[in-house]
């Protein structure tokens, strides 16, 4: 059985007894809620406890491979710069789609108000800062200050500058430190992995307290923000199509056949990396060369998930509408920067690892409490689904479009292929 699965009827069993205990027991439920609150609140302490140093090993080593890509020639600068749009495009989708969709299906009442008192237990939200003082604390004067208080934007700030001073030093040096963070990025994910391990005891413990707390009335949130946020990766999906109709010049229909292996190994698999073939084998049959696609898809899978973006910052405004805060335009802009960010870090980790990494720091931007989200992770299986659908299709689009911009790009490799063809 998948951790993903264990996770997810952890859940469904931690719900489960506590409707029923809170039903037929309140007594026994009046005892086994005091005991299970501290073990999800010490599950969840141990994951954000490992974000900040992971958030900044993950965007340093990023940014330092982005330079080291862009060097690598004109297509690979190319598609850096179009996932770098295609990111923040997404995030900026989901800062206007994800409210209209709230609007046009509400969260049940009922059930938010129910699980809202379930999980604020933790600090209460602060809210947004005037525009004025939200301006003015952008840039840190002390980033350890920073990143005690969780001020995951003040951190990303000083982090980028960091990260883009550490591609102008000498080679040696630079290799020095970027060893240094892609280690305390392994430890940080070891010590992520032994936590998401444990995770059916946590969100079990979780599960229980809300399911005692509010009944019947969880089932109906959670797939009420399924729905929500799987919404907004559809529409990403098909926003892969126009990308590659319009800017790689070829027709819809074939596009569309073209990318259906990919897509079924997708939502098979979970993993846009075990696609990698299919794409390359769906780009070869679009025409395009190898030598293009063997530069484009690979940075694509590691660099870009195009709908992590808008799904994160999705699940950040779905909490955000959910207990009551307002977000301001200043803050939802600075949202839509850390998304596009995170996300370009927080690639190559399995979902329930990225899904807290890359959440947590925009939720903490926006004034959101971040306890709901060790309840969430545990239904990121059925999201993770579109996740991955519209990464891949988006991948292939990408390829599309860089190479409708290189129609006469051929590498000797292309050649060689070509000479043996004849």
């Amino acid at each position: 059985m998948s951790q993903p699965t264990r996770i997810l009827l952890a859940l469904v069993l931690g719900l489960a007894l506590g409707i029923g205990m809170a039903r037929l027991s309140p007594v026994v439920a009046g005892y086994l809620i005091p005991i299970a609150t501290p073990i999800g609140a010490a599950w969840l302490n141990g994951l954000q406890m490992t974000i900040i140093p992971l958030v900044v090993a993950l965007l340093v080593i990023g940014i330092a491979a982005t330079a080291e890509a862009v060097r690598a020639g004109r297509i690979a600068a190319q598609t850096i710069a179009l996932i770098l749009v295609v990111l923040t495009v997404s995030a900026a989708i989901a800062a206007f789609l994800t409210p209209l969709l709230l609007e046009l299906l509400p969260m049940p009442t009922d059930s938010a108000a129910a699980l809202r008192a379930a999980l604020s237990a933790g600090p209460a939200p602060i809210g947004a800062p005037p525009i004025a003082d939200f301006l003015a604390s952008v840039v840190p004067t002390n980033v350890f200050a920073a990143a005690a208080s969780s001020n995951f934007l003040q951190l990303i700030i000083f982090t980028l500058v960091f990260a883009f001073a550490l591609t102008r030093i000498a080679p040696e040096d630079r290799a020095s430190l970027t060893g240094f963070f892609s280690g305390l990025r392994d430890t940080m994910l070891v010590m992520i992995d032994w936590l998401i391990w444990i995770a059916p005891a946590g969100v079990f413990a979780l599960a229980l307290v809300v399911g005692a707390k509010t009944g019947t009335a969880a089932f109906g949130a959670l797939l009420h923000y399924v729905t929500i946020i799987s919404s907004v990766g559809i529409v990403i999906t098909l926003l892969g199509y126009p990308v590659a109709a319009i800017g790689g010049r070829i027709a819809l229909a074939r596009f569309a056949r073209a990318a259906l292996p990919s897509q079924a190994v997708a939502v098979s698999t979970q993993s846009s990396l075990a696609t990698l073939p299919a794409m390359l084998s769906g780009a070869e049959t679009l025409g395009v060369h190898v030598g293009t696609s063997g530069v484009v898809l690979p940075l694509a899978v590691v660099m870009m998930r195009a709908t992590g973006p808008a799904m994160n910052l999705a699940v950040a405004i779905y909490v955000a509408q959910w207990f009551g805060v307002v977000v301001s335009p200043a803050t939802m802009a600075a949202a839509v920067l850390v998304a596009t960010l995170t996300s370009l870090g927080s690639v190559s980790m399995p979902g329930q690892i990225s899904f807290i990494s890359a959440i947590a720091p925009i939720s903490v931007t926006m004034g959101v409490p971040i306890t709901p989200l060790g309840l969430l992770v545990a239904v990121e299986t059925i999201p993770d689904i579109f996740r991955t659908l519209g990464n891949v299709t988006m991948d292939l689009a990408a390829t599309m479009l860089i190479a409708a911009r290189n129609p006469g790009e051929q590498t000797a490799a292309d050649r060689i292929l070509d000479k043996g063809e004849h």
